[in-house]
């Protein structure tokens, strides 16, 4: 997507909402009546954001170390090309995998092309998720790794400044 112009209201949904959706059970209703829109509205304008490929998804980003998951690890592996697809999407179906993903080797140095990353409460736990991942994979797998998460990084996406009131609309580069 290269030059994207917003209307105005288009433009307060993703200012009001980009560090955010406020936390309440009705997170879409305060939204609208925040910005003075119905809630209907508000939705329909995210679809359609979502349709442009303006919005990619609205989803909760949690804070695993304030819930308890302290020991959050990047499990890697080298799997036999012929089955990662299929082990891949087994892998990421699995409870305690929050992601899982399928990355081009950098050989000589990084022969793994699956990741997926566990959240325990111990570094006990998330050694035995990881073991059950292996048990998955089973001779599939020809190497892994482990990267424990030292600290949380914030997460964010996009992020709009803005507008001076008297600047015309400026499309944003996405």
């Amino acid at each position: 997507m290269k030059n994207v112009t917003l209307d105005p209201i288009d433009r307060q949904i993703l200012l009001a909402s980009q560090d955010g959706l406020p936390l309440s059970i009705t997170p879409f209703a305060v939204l609208a009546r925040a910005l003075g829109l119905e809630q209907a509205e508000l939705l329909a304008r995210l679809r359609r954001l979502q349709e442009r490929g303006i919005v990619r998804r609205v989803a909760a980003v949690p804070n695993h170390f304030r819930l308890g998951f302290v020991a959050n690890a990047m499990t890697v592996w080298d799997v036999d090309d012929a089955h990662a697809r299929r082990l891949g999407r087994t892998v990421g179906a699995l409870s305690f995998v929050s992601h899982c993903y399928l990355r081009p080797r950098r050989l000589p140095v990084w022969p793994y092309n699956l990741f997926a990353m566990v959240h325990g409460k111990s570094r006990e736990e998330t050694e035995g998720q990881r073991a059950a991942i292996a048990a998955l994979l089973g001779d599939a797998c020809r190497a892994s790794d482990v990267l424990y998460s030292v600290r949380i990084l914030k997460k964010t996406g996009f992020r709009l400044r803005p507008q001076d009131p008297e600047a015309k609309d400026e499309p944003c580069s996405g």
